[in-house]
């Protein structure tokens, strides 16, 4: 049995065209569907739906073979158990820090909320600037806003939710795509297997590209 970790939403969306391509459909809808473990249309592939931020853990663990995870989930996770072997070039976005429109640089420690913890502190470490990093969940947007930080880190695609809030995008950290990712013992035991599987999907990309 294959089994491929999905998070619902975005990636999911503009994953399932992918696999479909490859020969992988879903036997229920996902998005409606409450189990959390979905069949396809191959009776030895299966979906597992858990949180975009717990996939890198369970492909690593080898509860999936595969997964799909965005290039932010697993700079974040940082793990070293898991292969990387193909971009979709799905769910584009970016990694930026933000901050209050025309608020002057902070002197001394700077304040950084975001739920990227490793990566603000590697971010900031490369930079050799000194930083209290702030770990919230959600609504980052606010942080600036009432005194608690004074930048965020945080995935900006129009940036119109952070221009909305009276901030503006700064740096950018790194551009973000979704990745297939692949547990080591998984590509050892069914090299043929995923292979095969990584090969119909990079066809399906070129395609849609």
């Amino acid at each position: 049995m294959l089994t491929i970790a999905l998070s619902k939403g975005r990636i999911l969306d503009d994953t399932l065209p992918l696999l479909a391509a490859a020969g992988i459909v879903p036997t229920e809808n996902p998005e409606k569907s409450r189990k959390l473990i979905i069949p396809t249309t191959q009776d030895d592939v299966r979906l597992l739906i858990v949180r975009a931020t717990d996939v890198p853990t369970y492909v690593e663990h080898g509860a999936a073979d595969l997964g799909v995870a965005g290039k932010d989930v697993l700079m974040e996770y940082g793990g070293q158990g898991l292969y990387e072997p193909l971009d979709l070039n799905i769910a584009k976005c970016k990694l930026m820090t933000a901050g209050r429109v025309g608020a002057p640089e902070p002197k001394g420690r700077l304040r950084v909320a975001t739920k990227f913890v490793n990566i603000a502190k590697r971010y900031y470490a490369e930079q050799g600037r000194q930083v209290d990093v702030i770990k919230l969940y959600g609504s980052m947007e606010l942080a600036p806003l009432v005194g608690l930080a004074d930048k965020i880190i945080d995935v900006v695609d129009t940036g119109n939710t952070l221009r909305a809030n009276g901030l503006e995008p700064q740096e950018l950290i790194c551009h973000i795509s979704s990745r297939l990712v692949v547990n080591k013992a998984s590509m050892k035991m069914q090299h043929g297997r995923i292979q095969a599987l990584i090969d119909a999907l990079q066809k399906a990309i070129a395609h849609h590209a």
